[in-house]
């Protein structure tokens, strides 16, 4: 998969820019992320610092898979991993169609929450990834006890399909379109 960044996204909370992410030199920040309390669902609580660069060097070898840091106005604030569900996360699950990319987004851990921030995150997500002309559906399985998640994706105009057993969750599998972001989320990208 391509690793081009993209220039940012402008809301009311400043400038959401995407790059993709340096498995070396962003471990210690991601680190600190995905073994907060807050990121339970990221399922790597326990990880040590070479784990979490593992994890993401492996990513950044990979054909299908690809790692991207998210800043608000220059400073780090998600993570944001993109994948092609006919070869990684999925495969076997469903039958995947031409144009299907799969999407992970973690928000980093906030000393003081700012209301509508995750939804700018998602919804800066969803431009990036539709930004792509190939793109014509999103594809996400967050577990199905992650209603927070749930409730978000709804927001941007993903549709649950069923719920489908992955080796590590029961993952409910869900699904937007280009046209569906656009009417739900009321952008045009």
């Amino acid at each position: 998969m391509s690793t081009t960044s993209r220039t940012g996204t402008t809301t009311d909370l400043g400038t959401f820019t995407i790059r993709p992410l340096d498995p070396i030199e962003d471990a210690e920040l991601l680190h600190g992320w995905v073994t907060h309390p807050k990121a339970a669902f990221w399922m790597m609580q326990e990880a040590k610092l070479h784990d979490v660069e593992r994890e993401y060097m492996a990513i950044a070898a990979s054909e299908y898979h690809d790692a991207f840091l998210g800043s608000l106005d220059g400073e780090p604030v998600f993570l944001m991993e993109r994948y092609d569900p006919a070869h990684v996360e999925l495969v076997g699950l469903y039958e995947p169609a031409p144009g299907d990319v799969g999407m992970h987004f973690l928000v980093a851990p906030a000393e003081t929450p700012v209301h509508g921030f995750t939804r700018a995150v998602i919804t800066a997500v969803m431009e990036h990834l539709f930004a792509d002309p190939t793109t014509a559906r999103v594809v996400v399985e967050p577990d199905v006890r992650n209603t927070a998640v749930h409730a978000l994706n709804e927001a941007v105009g993903f549709v649950p399909e069923r719920e489908i057993e992955k080796p590590e969750k029961r993952a409910l599998l869900s699904f937007c379109t280009r046209e569906r972001f656009e009417q739900t989320a009321g952008v045009t990208v």
